[in-house]
């Protein structure tokens, strides 16, 4: 049960505070240029925006309006997207920390630095995506696997909820979704043989509502006013898709978070890699990993479910993030997958329209059958047995792509709905892999398989990508020499902004992906910018901070980005003044 701190929750519920964000505010914040109240600019993840003062013809004028820094020794990655709302920015920090800054001046209001003990498990750094505004809350998640909500004036602790132990591998990096009231959050873990999951609570208690876990065989529930579970239904079918006891430690974590759509009244939650690494201990789809999981919002049953890579031995996961959009008079949505390819699906039924590779180099699968949505696997593209190998301890080494590290990672897309295109952050890299034998021991990294990633090209890693979903043409591309690992903004000014791990935050084109303004943040960007209007003025922000899975993970890669400084702060700019 959540604990009220300081505030009960009939005070909470009947605020008159004008500031307070509703179901109907989030619902409209995409169309709402004053402000930019949920992860996506919006539940629906698009990442546009409407406004035009800084546009194709003016964005050579931005300029720096202040910088904030996060300040102290706790550094690394910093992949946060900024919320605005009610004259103030809310922006989480490596660490498990969270900041509310006057919008006008930079000034810092409060801090809350959450106390994370020595264990936390983390795979991918100690990144936080951002938070989620309800009410008069500000609620996010920490390393150490808790929900955390604050008043947004004060910063101080309404109500805080342990959501698993870390001990066991749990964690928290997403930023939470409100839809239909409800606080909607995943779980991290994967490569600790977590069981992955999406929660709904009630977001001025933190108590829970239902748990939906995202492997085949684990029982939903809903949850009564005393907090007692109450069985729900179990997700698929138990051992159908998985062999023996290993869906008991299955993975399939939601560690991006996940999407909503007003039309189709459904979350839309990514599901990462299925755990062990070595497929060969799991024959079978491995269903829900590595998918696209639809949920009820009131119920938390599971409306469809797209498996993007069955059986995955790759680490490809299929935890990136479900855009939905209008195509040709249907509500769709889009996916770019780590697996390297994009997909297209009906986003009321999850039937299959249309897949196609965004990245140049594929070795595990030719293509995506339309018909019944399942990848043609390349025999040969998979990681050897170890059973089979030399005494039985290591299997054949592959050489595959796209690496592990996905041909997009965590870093988000956008689209616009003035060019119909998606704005996507692609990476060509490629690497050795090879299963091990693997046991399961709570806490103990779970991954039963070797690897080194190795670029791809002399040239370029990463590769900003303009990609038309109708046809699957990238209709036109920019190379970036490090891997590009941070999100995308698109508006309707005809730019698209992006940043690099070189540092800078770039405006381009949103037609022909002209180079039109960059600014040196003075650390690498990881992070997706936003945009909002006070008053006359437009404004654009991004945070800046070199880190994330990259300088951990990436082999002969990270070796190539290892002269990058750490960073951590948030800038904003305006347009020049006259």
């Amino acid at each position: 049960m959540g604990i009220l701190i300081g505030l009960g929750l009939a005070s909470l519920a009947q605020a008159a505070d004008v500031g307070n964000v509703t179901n109907a505010m989030l619902d409209s914040t995409a169309k709402n240029p004053a402000s930019v109240l949920s992860f996506g600019m919006g539940t629906q993840g698009q990442r546009y925006s409407p406004l035009t003062q800084i546009n194709d013809k003016t964005v050579a004028k931005l300029v720096p309006a202040w910088s904030f820094s996060f300040g102290g020794e706790k550094q690394r990655g910093q992949e946060s997207q900024p919320l605005i709302h009610n004259g103030k920015m809310f922006v989480t920090a490596s660490y498990s920390r969270i900041f509310a800054v006057d919008l006008k001046t930079g000034a810092k209001l409060w801090k809350y630095e959450h106390r994370l003990p020595d264990g936390i498990m983390p795979c991918c750094d100690v990144v936080n995506r951002g938070a989620a505004l309800y009410g008069n809350l500000v609620i996010f998640g920490t390393l150490d696997a808790y929900l955390v909500a604050l008043d947004q004036n004060t910063g101080k602790i309404v109500w805080k909820e342990k959501v698993d132990d870390y001990a066991a591998g749990y964690s928290m990096t997403a930023a939470p979704l409100i839809a239909e009231g409800l606080l909607l959050t995943g779980v991290s873990g994967g490569e600790f043989g977590i069981v992955g999951r999406v929660e709904a609570r009630n977001p001025m208690t933190g108590d829970l509502v239902w748990s939906r876990p995202t492997v085949e065989g684990h029982m939903g529930h809903r949850y009564d006013k005393d907090g007692k579970a109450i069985d729900n239904g179990v997700s698929g079918t138990a051992n159908k898709t998985w062999p023996g006891d290993l869906w008991k430690t299955g993975g399939a974590s939601t560690w991006m978070g996940g999407t909503y759509d007003p039309q189709t009244k459904l979350a839309y939650f990514g599901t990462g890699n299925p755990a062990p690494w070595n497929s060969h201990l799991r024959p079978g789809d491995n269903l829900y990993s590595s998918s696209t999981v639809a949920l009820d919002v009131k119920t938390g049953q599971i409306k469809w479910a797209y498996q993007n890579t069955p059986n995955d031995a790759w680490d490809f996961d299929g935890a990136n993030e479900f855009v939905t959009f209008d195509m040709d008079g249907k509500r769709y949505g889009g996916k770019a997958d780590r697996n390297g390819f994009f997909y297209v699906i009906d986003a009321n039924t999850g039937k299959l329209q249309n897949a196609f590779p965004f990245v140049k180099k594929i070795t595990w699968a030719s293509s995506i059958d339309l018909k019944t949505g399942r990848p043609n696997f390349i025999a040969a593209g998979r990681p050897g047995d170890p059973t089979k190998g030399e005494e039985g301890k290591k299997g054949t080494t592959v050489f595959a792509a796209p690496a592990f590290l996905g041909a997009k990672n965590q870093m988000p897309m956008a689209y616009s709905p003035q060019t119909k295109l998606f704005y996507v952050p692609a990476n060509e890299w490629g690497m050795d892999i090879w299963n091990e034998p693997i046991s399961y021991k709570k806490g103990g990294a779970f991954l039963g398989a070797g690897f080194t990633i190795k670029p791809l090209f002399d040239d370029y890693i990463g590769a900003m990508r303009a990609v038309d979903p109708k046809t699957g043409k990238i209709v036109w591309e920019i190379k970036n020499n490090a891997p590009l690992w941070g999100g995308v903004m698109s508006t309707a000014g005809n730019l698209v902004f992006y940043g690099t791990p070189e540092g800078f935050l770039k405006a381009v084109d949103a037609k022909t992906g002209k180079e039109l303004w960059k600014f040196q943040t003075g650390s690498g960007v990881v992070a997706p910018p936003v945009t909002w209007q006070d008053g006359d003025t437009q404004y654009v922000a991004v945070v800046s901070g070199w880190g994330g899975a990259v300088p951990l993970w990436g082999g002969e890669v990270a070796k190539k980005v290892n002269f990058l400084e750490q960073g951590g702060s948030v800038w904003v700019f305006k347009l020049a003044s006259k």
